[in-house]
């Protein structure tokens, strides 16, 4: 196991250009894989999830060297990823041209065609009950119960103030209770 290096001491490596790419290689071997299921959880699909991933990266890529450390380089890269699954999925919709309704069932039906659904399991359950909140909500459902974000990180990463937050996470909560018990 390597020697766990801190953001700081990377932010400093990457402002060098002897160890830029360095220092970028071990920030992605770090988040890559949080930063993966957070985008995932969003778009649903292996490959979009690969392809947001990537714009991601490029786009800490472009932004790292002005990155003023107002905030922990977590909190930052959640903000870009969240922000680039938004956009991944408001171009959806515009290709798409469907309705919200139409569109926010696409992803229900990606759940569905993945080859391991199995609607009996209470997991696929709970993945279609998440595919059926509207955006914001299953964002902020997302980043509670499966990154088990606080509140306070949250509303850093989302912008947004605690109390919104928390009576997003509530009322998605119910909404994926009712979607469970009646489906």
């Amino acid at each position: 196991m390597g020697v766990i290096i801190h953001d700081a001491e990377l932010l400093i490596q990457f402002r060098s250009p002897d160890t830029k790419e360095k220092a970028f290689t071990a920030i992605i071997k770090k988040y890559q894989e949080k930063l993966y299921w957070h985008v995932r959880r969003m778009v649903v699909d292996h490959e979009d999830a690969n392809d947001v991933l990537q714009n991601v990266f490029i786009r800490v890529w472009n932004g790292l060297e002005n990155f003023r450390e107002d905030s922990q380089l977590y909190t930052w890269l959640y903000r870009i990823a969240t922000n680039e699954c938004l956009s991944f999925l408001d171009q959806q919709k515009r290709k798409s041209a469907l309705p919200l309704d139409e569109s926010e069932s696409g992803l229900s039906n990606k759940v569905i065609a993945d080859k391991h659904f199995d609607a009996s399991k209470l997991e696929w359950k709970l993945q279609l009950a998440i595919q059926q909140l509207p955006e914001k909500q299953r964002l902020v459902f997302n980043l509670r119960y499966y990154d088990e974000m606080p509140y306070e990180e949250m509303s850093r990463v989302l912008e947004t103030s605690e109390g919104a937050l928390k009576a997003s996470y509530h009322h998605a909560v119910k909404k994926i209770e009712d979607y469970i018990l009646n489906h």
